[in-house]
Parts: C-alpha cells; structure tokens; sequence
C-alpha cells in the first residue's frame, strides 16, 4: 500500500516544490484549499498532511482537527511556515515538521525524507495481526476493581485491540495477561486505553514495555503474519554529530526528527562502533536536533563512555553517523532517560530548550562546549 499525503495550500510556488519531491518518496498527493481540507481529512485517510501557514486561522483549525479525531493512526503532520519566529507556537500546535517559505528544493527533500521515514516506522510499529484468544484485563485504580476475562483482537507491537465484558474508559491503565499461539509463555503487558466503545470494544497502547518482552511480541509478529511485515526505514545518512556527552548529543542534519521521536543512534569510528537509543528533545528544522539518550543498563552508559574516551584520545576522528527512528507520540516518555543528577552540561541545554530562541540555543551550544562534551571536528 502506498503513501497518500494532502497539500493544504494555496500557493503555487510551495505546490510547485513540494509535489514532485513527495512524488518521488512514493507518496501520492492530493492538492487542495482551506475550505475542501477538514473534509477531505475527514472522509479519506492520508499518512501525511502538509498544511501552509499563510492563513494562520485555517492552519491552525485544520491541526486542531486532527488532532482531536479518532484517528486509528494520525498522519504525519508538516507546516509550512514564512515567518521563523513562529515555529515553537506551530509545533505547539501540532506539526511535526516544518518547511519555510519560500520552500527551497533542498529544504523539501531533507524534511520530507526524514518525514517519510517516520511513517514507514510507524506503520511497521503499528503492523497487526488479528487473533481471537482470551485475555485477563485488570485495570490499576484505587477501587481494585477484579480481573475480567476478554478477548484480544488483534495486536501490534505498540498496542491490541481487546473486547472487555463491559465498557472501559478512555486513559485508563490496565494490566493484561495472555498466551499466544505457539508462543511457549504467557505475556503480560501494561498500557493505558486509548479509545472505548459502549460494547467493550477498545484498543490499548502499551507502555513501559521491557525490551525483551517486545523482542518476544516482535519475533510473534513476523513468524504469525499473513501478510508481509511494512519494510524497516533507511536511516537518515546525511548527518554530522557536533556535541556528544554522557547524556546527550546533537546532530547537524537536513533531516531532523520531530521532537519526543525515539530514534536509534549508530556511531562508527576507526572500527569503534556505538549503538544508542535516545529521545529528541529540541528539534531545529533543517538545522538539526538534540537527543536525550536514553539509559537501560549500567553498561550502556559505560559503552558510550568508552566511545568519548576514544573519541578524546583521537581528537582528528570524524565518527559517522546514523540516525533511524523507532517510534514517535507520548509513548516514547517511557524510555529510561538519564538521571537527574547527572552533572551535564550538554544534557541540560537540550533538556531547557524551551528557553532558548533557535539561535539562543545554537550560540549557548558553541560557548558550552568543554572537556566533558566532545567537540567533532567540522
């Protein structure tokens, strides 16, 4: 199945650009205005939607829109943007990314590329495979309401569908327990209830789900599936590591993922590879981002100290770099982020961004950087 995006703009020149690059990522394009767009989103599903900033008041109505519906997956969301000042409160309102006016050929391609790929993970992430077994649901609330029997549905790696015995309720977090076919153990899963119907019918996003236990869930998944599994995106190449610590880096690149998006880092450096998992916390478009890493086990940390170290003791090695994501929302909160206490000054900057123009924060990047945040050569 191929990609659908729709062009919200009235614009020639934007249309112009854009169209032929997102042709060229395989994705088909709708073109329409203000008025013909909420309907559109409404009726049809697209996996990305490009809406232009010139009229402030329909942008904003048509990411409102999408924001609250019901959804099964929400698309990818692109704003383009003539005024940079502007950006934070467009993100605020729901974009993704953000493309500026006037949109310039390789601004298109970066962003649109790193977009692409985000819902190529997405749609792997949310992979289902239908299945009727029965499932022990317990919600966590003070009541202590008991165990109930129900039914799942289908399952993804990111959430199931469940029929309960009677009516859950939206946000609340319950526990399940099942066994899968030719599985030779029981699964037991946490995550909280992202829609309800009044039959019992729900679906469910998993959260805090150990590593182990979604490798368990993802092997399931590509040995049971009908059909085949949605490719793995082609991580982003193009990037040039600038500022690496203990808790955080920031890479330069044309093709930045959209803040709270879990992305895997591949670092390579005279045969010393480094492979970190981590949240983006700020997000500059075309520029490039800061990513928190994320801190599963005392010998992770120790890996990417030992990389620093290396990376200290050859001061003229460029270390290559590869940036994928894994997945993008709220449930990429629940990974295991550095400790509060840590001393780092890099980590602290990426963590406050809020506080920072674009170029506030590029400046204070520069005159930061010490002994204990890695430098990369240009």
């Amino acid at each position: 199945m191929s990609f659908r995006a729709l062009l919200v703009t009235e614009d020639d020149q934007a249309a112009e650009i854009v169209t032929p690059v997102l042709a060229d990522l395989g994705l088909a394009v709708q073109c329409c205005g203000y008025s013909d767009a909420v309907g559109l989103v409404s009726e049809q599903k697209f996996q990305a939607v490009l809406v232009d900033y010139d009229d402030p008041h329909s942008a904003a109505v048509m990411f409102q829109h999408i924001s609250n519906s019901a959804f099964d997956h929400h698309p990818v969301t692109v704003a383009l943007v003539r005024d940079r000042k502007k950006v934070r409160p467009v993100f605020g309102a729901g974009a993704n990314f953000v493309l500026y006016k006037p949109v310039a050929h390789e601004q298109a391609v970066g962003t649109l590329r790193a977009a692409t790929a985000l819902m190529k993970r997405e749609r792997r992430n949310a992979f289902r495979v239908p299945i009727q077994v029965g499932v022990q649901l317990r919600l966590d609330n003070p009541d202590g309401m008991p165990e109930m029997e129900g039914i799942l549905l289908d399952i993804s790696e990111i959430g199931m569908d469940v029929l309960a015995p009677q009516p859950l309720y939206p946000s609340a977090r319950l526990r399940a327990r099942f066994l899968l076919p030719n599985s030779p153990s029981e699964f037991e899963v946490s995550g909280d209830v992202a829609w309800a119907n009044p039959n019992g019918e729900s679906g469910v996003r998993f959260a805090d789900t150990p590593e182990g236990l979604r490798a368990a869930l993802q092997n399931w998944l590509n040995e049971n599936s009908r059909e085949i599994a949605p490719e793995e995106p082609q991580p982003v190449g193009d990037c040039q590591l600038t500022d690496l610590s203990l808790g955080g880096c920031y890479v330069e690149t044309a093709s930045p993922f959209p803040e709270r998006t879990h992305v895997l880092l591949i670092l390579r450096a005279e045969g010393v590879e480094l492979q970190a998992h981590g949240l983006v916390r700020v997000m500059h478009p075309s520029r490039g981002m800061g990513v928190e890493f994320a801190t599963r086990t005392e010998m992770q940390r120790q890996q990417r100290e030992s990389f620093i170290h290396f990376l200290v003791a050859h001061p003229g090695v460029q270390p290559q770099l590869l940036v994928s994501p894994q997945s993008g929302g709220a449930e990429t909160e629940n990974l295991c982020l550095a400790s509060d206490d840590l001393e780092d000054p890099l980590l602290d900057l990426i963590r406050n961004h809020e506080s920072f123009s674009e170029e506030m924060f590029l400046e204070a990047l520069r005159s930061q950087r010490s002994a204990e945040t890695v430098e990369c050569e240009q």
